[in-house]
């Protein structure tokens, strides 16, 4: 049974049309070996010795010959064999098992199996099973087959995909699962998959590459460790990510929780949020109850916010004010920082229950969504002290909130509840359009492409899934004809006043803002005079 606890989208057009492959050297693959087998002395040495012990007798036990355990003790003996009937019944297992491996070794000619021979041809020894590059040049293969076409196909990105990037575990195996969807085509296929180390909580999309001064296609990842791993998309076959911020502590402190730290995270890192507009900086939030934001170009923390009081699980930055950053925790509260000045310019909501995710209305700027595991979503004004509305969305958690990435007023919501459900809230009057049971056990999270207006990646505790909710009539003949925003990038829409954008209202710091502005405008007067 698989769990997807996680899940993004990149742009199309973004991702390299042939990706490139990773080919490890022979050092690589040594060090590579090295640890592994450290590893699994290190869970050898940690397993319990004691256990039970292969039964080599072939007898069958049933109720009848088992006896009691007692009796089994005195006689020393399964199924009340003694020792002596025990060992001959072996010897003559073995000199069977010994006569018959004889007879295939003389019959098969295995004795002289390592003994070179002369290959006069191509067409002689095992050279002639790799003579031909492809099936398609091999003259004794009659049947011929498109799978390599079909394969090249595949593995080229087209300009009209989209790359969908979910977490998976399966039992005790962990990676991240790069899937290519084109809507036009109707397809939908895992591209490549890249083994991780740990449980994923967290992905990420950002285009900033500290090595190369043209954008990249890279991905961020929070997991169970304290560290970031940030791996590069275009590469195939990748053993390990192409950075990593912060560092594992050697040994888990066994004292009370530390709050953070100058090198990064010292818990795990449940949220991840990528600045559009200065590129090198990523905010994360982390179970020590910290906020980290991270200079990409330098690899370290520049800003540790300890404002919360509890686990950082979501935060956002705003989808055009490069300095304001939505927070949300454990602690029942959302945060708003103006990260030019964090200490002293926040403003602070508390909700009931614990957040669980947040997003900024990219419709409407002043506005931002937070869903709590009681089953709230709560919708807020950040002019304002209470929030707008108040929905009881879900039975349980509110675990997936998102809105459509084209069409305002359109809401999705998932929840622990088992239950996917699409909301109209335009005019600030939600209404539900359309609900549904999915099968996929308890839904853990959900985005929609960035794309595709209607288009969203579901994941499951049992299933993952892309599904355009226009299937539903409902949902078609609610939205139809709505006009849908242009808005695409890190710019404000048309209606929205960008001078307003820099003054949201976050205490004070309107009127500071204005004071500053006023004071600047003056000066050059002055000195004119």
């Amino acid at each position: 049974m698989s769990f997807y606890p996680c899940v993004t989208w990149v742009k199309r057009g973004v991702a390299k049309q042939t990706p490139d492959r990773v080919e490890v050297t022979k050092e690589e693959l040594e060090k590579i070996i090295r640890e592994a087998k450290g590893d699994i002395k290190d869970l050898e040495d940690n397993e319990d010795e004691d256990g039970w012990e292969d039964v080599e007798s072939g007898d069958e036990i049933t109720e009848e010959n088992r006896g009691s355990s007692s009796d089994h003790l005195k006689e020393g003996a399964t199924g009340g064999c003694t020792d002596d009937t025990k060992k001959g019944k072996r010897k003559r297992k073995e000199k069977h098992a010994d006569d018959d491996m004889e007879d295939i070794v003389n019959a098969y000619g295995l004795d002289k199996y390592d003994e070179e021979e002369d290959v006069s041809s191509p067409w002689d020894g095992i050279a002639g099973l790799t003579y031909y590059a492809s099936n398609t040049e091999d003259p004794y293969i009659t049947m011929k087959d498109d799978d390599e076409d079909s394969d090249l196909e595949d593995f080229q990105i087209k300009a009209t995909d989209n790359l969908v990037v979910v977490g998976r575990v399966e039992k005790d195996c962990t990676n991240l699962e790069v899937h290519v969807y084109n809507e036009d085509e109707n397809n939908f296929y895992v591209h490549h998959d890249m083994l991780v180390a740990t449980f994923p909580l967290a992905l990420e999309w950002l285009n900033f590459d500290p090595t190369d001064e043209k954008p990249g296609n890279l991905l961020a990842v929070g997991s169970m460790d304290p560290t970031i791993d940030v791996w590069d998309l275009d590469l195939v076959d990748s053993i390990e990510p192409a950075f990593t911020l912060g560092t594992k502590p050697k040994k888990k402190a066994k004292s009370k929780k530390k709050v953070g730290s100058v090198g990064g995270h010292t818990d795990a890192v449940l949220d991840l949020s990528w600045n559009h507009h200065v590129r090198n900086v990523l905010a994360s939030g982390a179970a020590d109850f910290t906020v980290a934001l991270w200079d990409l170009s330098q690899g370290k923390v520049v800003t540790t916010l300890k404002q919360h009081t509890e686990k950082v699980q979501a935060l956002q930055w705003h989808p055009f004010e490069a300095q304001s950053l939505l927070t949300a925790s454990f602690d029942h509260t959302a945060m708003v920082f103006d990260c030019r000045s964090p200490t002293n310019s926040h403003k602070t909501w508390t909700f009931d229950g614990e957040v669980e995710r947040v997003t900024w209305n990219h419709f409407s700027p002043f506005y931002y969504l937070a869903s709590t595991d009681q089953g709230f979503v709560y919708c807020v004004d950040v002019r304002m002290d209470k929030p707008v509305f108040t929905l009881g969305a879900h039975t349980k958690a509110v675990t997936g909130l998102c809105l459509s990435s084209r069409v305002p007023g359109c809401l999705v919501t998932a929840s622990a509840d088992k239950c996917f459900k699409v909301w109209d809230i335009n005019d600030n009057k939600p209404e539900c359009v359309f609900d549904k049971d999915l099968g996929m056990g308890e839904l853990q999270c959900v985005s929609c492409c960035p794309d595709s207006a209607f288009v969203f990646a579901i994941g499951g505790e049992t299933d993952f899934k892309v599904w355009d909710i226009r299937e539903n009539a409902a949902v078609r003949n609610r939205f139809q004809g709505r006009t849908a925003s242009k808005v695409t990038g890190p710019s404000p829409p048309a209606s929205v006043d960008p001078v307003a954008l820099e003054t949201l209202s976050l205490g004070t710091r309107t009127d500071t803002f204005n004071k500053k502005r006023k004071r600047k405008k003056k000066k050059p007067a002055a000195e004119s005079s």
